[in-house]
């Protein structure tokens, strides 16, 4: 059996900390096995606290107890306890500050679950958020305590020759035995959770930013030393976020050195730490030949996103976990704007919906729907999710939306002037906007409280004679554990007007004229009218996705293919497209089901020729134009998913405009097929992406021609972006020398990590029918790793979460293959496990059998001895 149920911590429990520590002191002696950690805290009472017990608990997990004193004095066995979480100073000084000096061991090679200190290849190196510091050494693990930190790294110089930690370095020196120390200090005030150190052997490669004040900042990425070459993008990067935040909010670096470092083990994305960046090498390492363009913006953006944090997250922090997407939603929606304004806002937008609507919306939808603002959790590290980041993000869009450019800025600059130093709330921020505006967002903050994803049924009724149309829009939201009831949201509506030849429509709308306008719905069944109308419009509603809502408003395929072709809107001329190809599928599935012989409608042909005929512009936007829905955003239309006849057909539908727009697809991919390795201007990305969808089609042809376009652009490619779309092209058919290309990819890149991550997922997520068998071998190559964070999410979570076909068969052995996984990870890496499970949640989403057998295996996890709190939690309520 697993262990004792854990305790659920809640909102309404928060009390202030009954203690603080301003300073802290902590000397590392630092050892792959035997590190000794020394922390002297600055303690004293906290006035705000309403507690009258005279205990102080600190928190700390696997730690060896050296010795424990107070303002010098050792403390006797009988005057604390130890336990297994938390080590207890029965009676501390309540009427003064005071000192504690603690000493204790870690082992960092053992802690494969690497958060705290963990050896990751040969470097050592911390992840404290959200309470790794725990495994460091005993202390008030919370975000509202925030201290000011002086470190001290000594080490053997020949193992560790560099030594860094946060804030700025302050001295340095030899030491007997070959060994050696650094100093760093942080003058600004931090909890734990942005505390960093790092030790190896490291390459830096330097530059430097001057700041809109004259500042001269210094730029440090460390790399171990095979990929100093593969620093260049992340650096201009870094510079390119800087100078946005300074031109956009304002906000200027406050350090004198900025360091990143790149960590091959790891289980986030990246980290923040105050001036001392810990990264993913996912999003610090580039070069045309081993990233793809995706690669390339993927890192600009986690760059962006964690140096955002300087101020939103590091300067102006959370008060308590419960308030992560404070942090995380707003920064979020920061790294999308600078992202856009990097290269495409019309494609960036398009790409964060898609992701949005395919596995948030889903999230929102099952057993572990929750608010932006949680009320509850067992283990926090579980709620860095979809909804707190991403949904978090189009909480605060709305915000802009609602606000404006300049009113939201004003609300930001309130922020940061008002809560600098401070850890704060959600309601902290929209109070900020609020003030610095003069309004009132009483409603809307129920978008933090309120969890699922609301329901827009739109009417409309069109007056001819007096030239009026009326909208009826009636918003609902289905029930959610634990909130069985919803009451309505602010929820703020883009709309423009389309006259019949497509151009903007101009409409009066409160006494004034418009051609386009957002509505403010604030009840559960509003209408608006919209006058002086020349004739019958088509309405172009919800656009820029202006919130986080699912639209049901009956559209016909005529409709739908006249928005894809006019809308000025580039979010809904897009979305028109792939409500287009979704209407078209469900048909396909209806026949599927009936029995009755495939046929694609003739519109939705004629509508992707225009696409392909429609020269010039964006091209990564027409890239996306011709992209249909994916299957597992389909499967979310569907009340029982039938994974098999959304795979045939949408399968189908693919290979029909494959079959019937064969020569304009060739002739686009000729157009663009040539070698720009090395360019990422707008015009080479997207002539890259444009190409490269052209042959994921022609694919589907499954002819000698076919087969031979797509293996001489992978033999010919000079990037990663043509050699990998090529790949997928050939494994995701019957290409006769699918085994040879995918061996000689492996050869040629088996000493490039990141590259065989690819050469896995690749496989994994492949559609033809061996593919759980590969999966399997798979598990027992050489290159796999179940203790490399991204090795599992490259095959296990590929295949689980990416490859719906596949996982999902009938006979469950995606399901047995995923908890045996999850299983293993649990005794290795819980918070890995945890997110794994996720690809079990939503089984009640399916038919009867699977139904059955997803369930069997949720409950074999539950049912696992030692389970942590982190896979409990999330296997738990799954089943609730």
């Amino acid at each position: 059996m697993r262990d004792a149920s854990p305790q659920t911590v809640y909102l309404k429990d928060y009390t202030p900390p009954e203690y603080l520590i301003d300073q802290v002191e902590l000397d590392f002696d630092l050892d792959d096995q035997r590190t000794k950690v020394r922390a002297k805290m600055s303690v004293r009472r906290n006035p705000q606290s309403l507690a009258d017990s005279v205990a102080l608990k600190l928190w700390g997990e696997e730690l060896q107890l050296l010795s424990i004193a107070v303002d010098g004095r050792p403390l006797l066995a009988s005057e604390y306890l130890v336990g297994d979480e938390a080590l207890i100073i029965h009676e501390a000084p309540q009427d003064r500050p005071f000192e504690i000096l603690i000493e204790n061991l870690i082992n960092p090679q053992a802690n494969t679950a690497l958060e705290g200190l963990f050896l990751s290849s040969s470097m050592l190196c911390t992840q404290c958020e959200a309470q790794g510091f725990r495994k460091i050494t005993w202390f008030l693990d919370r975000p509202d305590v925030m201290s000011r930190f002086k470190t001290t790294l000594v080490a053997d110089k020949a193992k560790y020759p560099v030594l860094l930690s946060n804030g700025n370095k302050t001295g340095g020196g030899e030491l007997e035995n070959n060994r050696h120390w650094v100093s760093w200090e942080d003058p600004f005030a931090k909890p734990c959770y942005l505390f960093a150190l790092v030790a190896g052997q490291l390459e830096c490669v330097a530059d430097e930013f001057v700041t809109m004040s004259g500042r001269r900042i210094a730029l440090e990425i460390f790399v171990e030393q095979h990929n100093v070459d593969k620093c260049a993008h992340a650096m201009q990067s870094l510079k390119n976020a800087m100078r946005w935040d300074e031109q956009t909010y304002g906000l200027e670096y406050d350090l004198d050195l900025y360091m990143i470092v790149a960590v091959d083990h790891f289980n986030m994305g990246a980290m923040e730490n105050k001036g001392l960046n810990v990264f993913n090498t996912k999003f610090v390492l580039a070069r045309p030949d081993t990233a793809t363009d995706s690669d390339y913006e993927h890192i600009e953006g986690v760059i962006g996103h964690e140096y955002f944090h300087n101020w939103s997250g590091n300067r102006v922090t959370c008060r308590d976990w419960f308030q992560l997407s404070l942090k995380e939603g707003f920064t979020v929606f920061r790294d999308q704007q600078f992202s856009g304004d990097m290269t495409s806002p019309a494609v960036k937008r398009i790409e964060d919906v898609n992701a949005l609507r395919t596995r948030q919306f889903a999230e929102d939808a099952g057993p572990l729907a929750h608010p932006v603002r949680p009320e509850a959790y067992i283990e926090i590290n579980n709620f860095y999710t979809l909804t707190v980041y991403e949904k978090g993000a189009e909480v605060v869009r709305m915000l802009h939306t609602l606000l404006g450019a300049e009113g939201f800025r004003k609300g930001c600059d309130l922020y940061f002037q008002r809560h600098d130093s401070q850890a704060v709330t959600c309601e902290d921020f929209v109070k900020a906007l609020e003030d610095a505006n003069g309004v009132e967002f009483g409603q809307f903050r129920r978008w933090y409280s309120q969890a699922g994803t609301p329901l827009l049924a739109v009417e409309q009724d069109y007056d001819t004679a007096g030239g009026r149309l009326q909208l009826t829009l009636r918003q609902s939201c289905p029930p959610t554990p634990n909130q069985p009831v919803k009451q309505p949201l602010h929820i703020p509506v883009k709309l423009g007007l389309l006259n019949p030849d497509g151009t903007p429509a101009a409409f009066e709308f409160g006494g004034e004229r418009h051609t386009e306008v957002t509505l403010n719905l604030t009840e559960a069944d509003q209408s608006f009218s919209f006058g002086n109308l020349a004739g019958k419009p088509v309405v172009s509603l919800l656009r820029g996705f202006s919130a986080p809502v699912t639209l049901k408003m009956p559209r016909g395929l005529d409709e739908l293919a006249f928005l894809l072709s006019h809308d000025s809107d580039t979010f809904n001329r897009w979305e028109a497209g792939q409500q287009l190809a979704t209407q078209a599928i469900f048909d396909l599935i209806d026949s599927i089901e009936l029995g009755r012989p495939l046929q694609l409608d003739s519109i939705v042909i004629e509508a992707y020729r225009k696409v392909l005929a429609d020269a010039g512009g964006d091209l990564s936007y027409q890239a996306l134009l011709l992209a249909l829905p994916e299957e597992s955003y389909l499967s979310g239309q569907m009340a029982i998913i039938d994974v098999d006849a959304v795979h045939q057909a949408r399968e189908f539908v693919k290979k029909t405009l494959a079959t019937s727009l064969a020569d304009q697809f060739l002739a686009l991919y000729r157009q663009h097929h040539r070698d720009e390795s090395g360019c990422f201007d707008a015009g080479a990305v997207g002539r890259r992406r444009l190409k490269n969808t052209c042959l994921s089609y022609l694919g589907k042809l499954e002819t000698p021609d076919s087969h031979r376009l797509a293996e001489q652009q992978f033999r010919g490619a000079r990037n990663m972006t043509d050699q990998i779309s090529a790949l997928s092209a050939i494994v995701n058919s019957q290409n006769p020398d699918k085994a040879d290309c995918l061996d000689s990819f492996y050869r040629q890149w088996q000493q490039e990590a990141l590259v065989i991550d690819k050469w896995f997922a690749l496989q994994a997520t492949s559609s033809m029918p061996n593919t759980f068998a590969t999966v399997q071998n798979l598990m027992r190559h050489p290159a796999f790793d179940m203790k490399t964070p991204n090795r599992v999410r490259a095959l296990v979570g590929a295949f689980s979460q990416s490859n719906p076909l596949h996982f999902h068969a009938a006979n469950g052995e995606g399901y047995r293959f995923l908890a045996d996984r999850v299983i293993e990870l649990n005794a290795l890496n819980p918070q890995i496990a945890s997110r794994m499970v996720s690809g079990l949640a939503q089984w009640r989403r399916y038919d009867a059998n699977r139904q059955s057998l997803m369930k069997q295996e949720l409950q074999r996890i539950v049912a696992t001895e030692h389970l942590s709190k982190d896979v409990y939690e999330i296997a738990s309520k799954s089943l609730a």
